[in-house]
């Protein structure tokens, strides 16, 4: 359950991505909407961080030589989907500003030199006293499964919502693998509600 240790990361769930009309739209992504805002709701009440992270990319940028034109800042595409629950007061992390590879919540890869480097939204977590980061939305297999893994990286304790998740599937079972990477390195998967039957306390087993 959700507590003021525990954020819950909502990744992308923008219209290109969310909505049928989308330039990259994820097969199934309105099914994830009642169950992504009774969780938005749930963490809100709870005191929980809550983070939204957005493609936001320029018009022209080395990472559409991977992915057809999509999320470029300032246009329908790139917005939170209006079915989305907003919660006032909480974080955004816009990705992919500089023209960056940004399928993490957590860090950005320059797509020609290779170069690395962090968004804020550690250090948000961080200061907040977050330990605990719940990972929900779009797609599964990208931006989702490296903010989990990025996630672990850093050392947060990690769980991914399997019923509040889709993937593209570029390739037939991307998914799947996606979220056995996921639980291979460490991060647990599981449904919203059964997540709201685990031990209330941070390790707790």
């Amino acid at each position: 359950m959700y507590d003021p240790a525990t954020a819950l990361v909502v990744v992308d769930v923008q219209n290109d991505f969310a909505d049928p009309a989308g330039s990259l739209y994820v097969r199934g992504a309105e099914e994830i909407f009642p169950v992504l805002n009774r969780e938005l709701a749930r963490a809100s009440a709870a005191g929980a961080a809550i983070a939204y992270t957005q493609d936001w990319h320029p018009s022209e940028t080395p990472h559409f030589r991977t992915w057809p034109l999509h999320c470029v800042r300032g246009t329908w595409g790139a917005r939170l989907h209006p079915s989305l629950l907003r919660v006032q007061g909480a974080t955004v992390i816009l990705k992919g500003t500089r023209g960056e590879d940004g399928y993490s919540g957590f860090s950005y890869a320059d797509p020609v030199s290779g170069r690395t480097g962090k968004t804020a939204l550690e250090d948000v977590l961080r200061r907040r006293g977050v330990g605990r980061v719940v990972v929900a939305g779009l797609a599964t297999d990208y931006c989702v499964k490296h903010t989990a893994l990025d996630g672990l990286a850093a050392g947060f304790e990690v769980l991914v919502l399997d019923d509040a998740v889709r993937a593209v599937d570029v390739e037939p079972g991307d998914g799947v693998q996606a979220i056995d990477e996921i639980a291979r390195r460490g991060g647990e998967i599981v449904s919203s509600e059964d997540f709201h039957q685990l031990p209330h306390e941070m390790g707790a087993s």
